[in-house]
């Protein structure tokens, strides 16, 4: 019977194949993520100088990367274009209606809940995420890995928890640079660039500057990492077919972890500011 299916139906087989082999795919990635997250407090305790190292490196990078500093610059740097272009953009469209003396009320609004996020999500996802995939991919190919655990070394809490755990702790830095690069890019953009008052961006920047959207956006930051750092140290750790599997294993992680990022800002701002944006104007 299964021959006489596969002979008359070759499309339909395959498609269901597919479809199973994709559920299988996403099983594997949540007992992946779950052994990860689990392993984290051991990495803490019993892998500290690693992940000493493994902070430094994503922070201030490594080898060609630690001239121009690494995440930090890029980061920095995104974020800080991502803010000017804000404040051009802002000011041109605001000012067609006769009110771009809103433009601080455009910057601080847009810059903290969805520019700011976004940017510094795939800033880490072209450093960090795809470095990790790379490093890992690299010793998974080479039999590092088999290499540590035939020395009874866990291999998921020493090289994947380990590098979740430096995620965690680097982006609270990371990200308090990337908030205030665009802040001072929006402001130096809209009062020097196209000669607005000092005094009337600031007042509209500080009276829509609410203090409960910077401590989400932090939020939305961390959750961003965790997901970037997870899917990026699945692809890496399971790549195989030599240097080119690892290529196409940053390529997929890079693409699994863009997606991410957007779902996230999506999930948490339907979620925290609703459809809405709780957001109200009058006066």
């Amino acid at each position: 019977m299964a021959l006489v299916t596969a002979g008359r139906f070759p499309k339909v087989r395959r498609r269901v194949r597919r479809a199973s082999g994709a559920v299988d795919s996403l099983g594997e990635q949540a007992i992946f993520y779950i052994r990860a997250l689990a392993s984290v407090p051991r990495a803490a305790v019993r892998y500290k100088k690693e992940t000493l190292r493994l902070v430094a490196e994503i922070s201030m990078g490594s080898g060609a990367l630690a001239v121009i500093g690494g995440t930090v610059v890029i980061v920095g740097f995104l974020t800080l274009f991502a803010g000017g272009t804000i404040a051009v953009q802002g000011f041109s469209s605001l000012g067609n209606i006769g009110v771009e003396a809103l433009t601080g009320f455009f910057a601080a609004f847009i810059n903290v809940r969805i520019a700011a996020p976004v940017i510094a999500g795939i800033g880490l996802a072209a450093t960090i995420g795809a470095g990790s995939t790379a490093q890992l991919g690299a010793m998974r190919v080479a039999e590092e890995i088999d290499a540590l655990e035939s020395m009874a070394i866990p291999s998921i809490p020493y090289l994947v928890s380990t590098r979740v755990l430096a995620g965690m702790v680097a982006i609270v830095p990371l990200y308090s640079l990337a908030v205030i690069a665009s802040f001072i890019a929006s402001r130096f953009a809209t009062v020097v660039l196209f000669g607005q008052s000092a005094g009337v961006y600031d007042h509209y920047f500080d009276t829509f500057l609410i203090p409960t959207d910077i401590l989400w956006s932090f939020a939305q930051a961390i959750v961003m990492a965790l997901a970037v750092m997870l899917i990026h140290t699945y692809y890496g750790f399971t790549a195989s077919g030599g240097p080119v599997g690892v290529g196409v294993a940053v390529g997929n992680a890079v693409r699994a972890s863009l997606i991410a990022v957007v779902t996230v800002t999506l999930l948490i701002s339907l979620a925290i500011y609703g459809s809405s944006g709780n957001f109200n104007l009058s006066g």
